[in-house]
């Protein structure tokens, strides 16, 4: 294994443009075990005092339709109620719908709605209030409005029955009301000018406004009217923002929060020290996104015998250590592990075989190489495109590269105005939510629109068919997205949340951090 020099990141700036996009589009669904979201997690109302948590971000907004998810999850679910929840494994279950069914098209989908649901200014919960609240996330401005592209109409058939009509079928619909699509504000609150700082839900905590300094620190009272005592584990709810990893730092080891998400993996053994647990999860995977794969700006990346010699250019295991610390596992494939599509024989595919990266680019016409355009974000590092460009260049690749700073990179990625780039991208619980972020001719993350008839089939049989179809067709999409080359993945990141002795987790597999009720007293 060649030796590779470690990495050294801005760790505030990474975490910056990370945060930037893993908040704009984690999902919901994961493989740790968990409890019924329905009866909640284990745990009394009140048994504990006061929980601090670390948070990374602050609340962008209040207002329900406009709340984004991720990171900033904890602040909507400390308020709201959604629709329905999704348990740390990922199965749906009731939380304002009791119960849910579609028709065979799964093209409308009807639920009926618990009764005695009171938002905190006293107004009851029903279908007609429900079906706003969706219709109103639809035209806000969350970064996340998209996931209800495909509802064409919301609407009360009673008090009790909500009915939504969808354009086409789409399977992870139901995972999207589990999330900010389906959380649920007071009608009283929709055009009040205080609803960006005064949230008015019927969840398990009150925001105390007189406590509260915007940006920095948020605090919450327990509602005394809630309905579900078994997910109020704390009577306060103390949610302070951190900047800089050094702050963060400071606050775990001065016993200031008892529970936290990390930047990164830098500091876990001082964390540790502290007596904290670290409990951790895989939300992204970092590697090469080999975009212009019809060769329209960077002619040899339409060979897929070049794009299969770039992934046998790569020690990945050395690549983690340098890059993530030694924190996560090594891949070659971009679904995670708890996807119906998973394969882990797709995680080692590629190995480190810089001969044979170099055969295959000889019989794909390249014997001499070829130089690859691609950008690089200062909040990366140096060394991290450096340690990239050393490992193609030993295959007769030359990388040219483009500096950016801040979040221009992204822009130039999306435009495109490159063929190939460095990145990390998220990990998509389900194939058709990965499918409508990377893989679709529409998707965000294939920016040259590239269409393929095989990828394109696998898909429709993941939005149409049934779910042993849908399975089946998830596993061939993977195989083929793996064969031919799509991506060059290094490995999955570990995220690392962290709690104190009095302070009991469990993360939620594809969020960013664990749901609020899953934060429990010990």
């Amino acid at each position: 294994m060649r030796r590779i020099k470690k990495a050294a990141y801005g760790a505030a700036a990474l975490a910056s443009l990370a945060l930037a996009l893993t908040a704009c589009t984690a999902g919901a669904s994961g493989s740790a075990g968990g409890t019924s979201s329905g009866g909640g997690a284990t745990g009394s109302v009140n048994s504990g005092g006061t929980l601090t948590l670390g948070l990374l971000v602050p609340a962008t907004t209040f207002e329900a339709p406009d709340m984004n998810w991720a990171n900033e999850s904890p602040y909507g679910q400390a308020v709201y109620d959604t629709l329905l929840q999704a348990s740390p494994s990922g199965t749906i279950e009731p939380d304002l719908a009791t119960a849910w069914s579609y028709n065979a098209a799964k093209t409308v989908l009807t639920l009926t709605l618990r009764t005695g649901v009171k938002f905190t200014d006293g107004t009851a919960f029903d279908a007609t209030t429900a079906a706003a609240n969706l219709e109103a996330f639809q035209k806000g401005t969350s970064n996340n409005a998209s996931d209800l592209v495909n509802m064409a109409s919301a609407t009360a058939a009673g008090p009790t029955k909500l009915v939504i009509t969808l354009k086409q079928q789409d399977p992870a619909f139901l995972v999207y009301l589990t999330q900010n699509a389906g959380l649920q504000e007071s009608p009283k609150a929709f055009t009040t000018a205080t609803a960006k700082t005064t949230p008015v839900g019927s969840g398990p905590y009150e925001l105390d406004s007189s406590a509260t300094i915007p940006g920095s620190t948020y605090v919450f009272t327990a509602n005394p009217g809630y309905w579900n005592k078994a997910q109020q584990h704390y009577a306060k709810l103390v949610m302070n923002v951190y900047s800089t990893p050094a702050a963060e730092l400071d606050a775990i080891q001065g016993g200031q929060v008892n529970a936290a998400n990390t930047f990164d993996n830098t500091a876990l053994t001082q964390i540790q020290n502290a007596g904290f647990t670290v409990w951790p999860l895989q939300l992204n995977w970092t590697g090469l996104l080999l975009l212009d794969r019809d060769g329209s700006m960077a002619k040899p990346l339409a060979s897929v015998k070049v794009r299969q010699a770039i992934n046998y250019a790569f020690d990945r295991p050395a690549l983690l250590k340098a890059l993530g610390d030694g924190y996560g596992s090594v891949t070659t494939q971009i679904f995670p592990t708890y996807s119906p599509g998973y394969s882990s024989s797709l995680d080692s595919y590629y190995t480190y075989d810089p001969a044979k990266a170099r055969q295959l680019l000889a019989q794909a016409g390249y014997p001499n190489g070829f130089t690859l355009n691609m950008p690089e974000a200062a909040a990366l590092g140096a060394s991290t495109y450096a340690i990239i460009a050393q490992q193609l260049a030993a295959v007769g690749i030359k990388v040219n590269y483009t500096s950016y700073t801040g979040n221009a990179i992204f822009s130039a990625i999306l435009a495109p105005k490159y063929p190939a780039t460095y990145f990390i991208l998220q990990e998509d619980p389900t194939a058709w939510q990965e499918s409508q972020f990377v893989l679709l001719p529409s998707a965000t993350w294939n920016p040259f629109h590239d269409a393929n008839p095989a990828v394109d089939g696998y898909i429709k049989t993941i939005q149409t068919g049934s779910t042993a179809q849908a399975d089946a067709a998830m596993k061939g999409l993977d195989t083929y997205l793996v064969q031919n080359a799509w991506f060059a993945p290094f490995f999955r990141q570990q995220s690392s949340f962290v709690s104190d002795k009095n302070t009991k987790v469990t993360v939620q597999a594809g969020n960013a951090l664990p749901y609020l009720w899953n934060i429990v007293p010990s």
